[in-house]
């Protein structure tokens, strides 16, 4: 059974990563029209269709994405959603969820160039681009990013352990950043998030996606920053994303 499925995934992942590919390519001209001529919200919305299209792109190997949310969102604050990471798979699941949130992320510098679609929306959508070897340059940029959050009651999306993990088997979580965005975001909820076999799809980074992976998201019950001191907040938002991991 298991060659018989290696064999089916070759040609519905050359399917699934030809479409992948095209998505991120025609958005990354659609984005630069959309931002230059109708400015951020007609920017915001082609960005939502490049994260439905690339989602969609995962139905060509099977791959099913289930939701769980413990409880419902604050409404007209700003968020701070907390995740363990685990693959580029979790990035459009959480954007898509997220989007009336209007989604940032905190990523690495590296990204903010070379990849269609996606460098540009990272540059230029409102997330912010860290140098993890410049510290002077990492807390700067998340002190901008947390006011901008703030001010606008956008929702940041922000990965503890720093990089992905390639087994799914968390890592340890890093406080800084997090500790920064809670300094500049007074009026934010943290929102643990919880993703589970999204490793799977890309194991090795390989150009093969098994077929028939469920990736499942928990999002836990918000918790508002200013609701304890930061030691104890960054424990109960560890434990309940490392609580709800499971590795098959």
């Amino acid at each position: 059974m298991g060659i018989l499925k290696n064999i089916i995934s070759f040609p519905l992942s050359v399917i699934q990563n030809f479409f992948f590919g095209l998505t991120l390519v025609i958005f990354d001209i659609l984005q630069r029209i959309s931002r230059n001529l109708f400015g951020y919200a007609t920017h915001k919305k082609t960005v939502d269709w490049m994260t439905y299209l690339i989602l969609f792109s995962l139905r060509f190997v099977g791959t099913k994405i289930k939701f769980h949310a413990i409880s419902s969102l604050p409404k007209d604050v700003p968020l701070i959603i907390v995740s363990n990471h685990q693959s580029f798979f979790d990035l459009p699941p959480i954007g898509w969820f997220f989007r009336k949130h209007h989604p940032k992320y905190v990523s690495k510098i590296e990204l903010g160039k070379g990849i269609p679609g996606i460098s540009y929306n990272l540059k230029h959508g409102g997330s912010v681009l860290i140098n993890r070897k410049d510290a002077k340059q990492s807390i700067t940029a998340l002190t901008a990013f947390g006011k901008y959050i703030e001010k606008n009651n956008y929702a940041a999306i922000i990965f503890p352990e720093g990089t992905r993990s390639k087994d799914g088997i968390p890592k340890p979580f890093l406080e800084s950043g997090l500790k920064i965005l809670i300094k500049y975001v007074p009026s934010a909820y943290i929102v643990p998030l919880t993703i589970n076999n999204a490793w799977k799809i890309s194991v090795g980074n390989s150009f093969f996606r098994p077929l028939g992976i469920t990736i499942s998201i928990t999002v836990h019950e918000p918790i508002a920053a200013n609701s304890m001191p930061f030691d104890d907040l960054f424990k109960v938002v560890e434990e309940r994303i490392k609580s709800t991991v499971t590795v098959i």
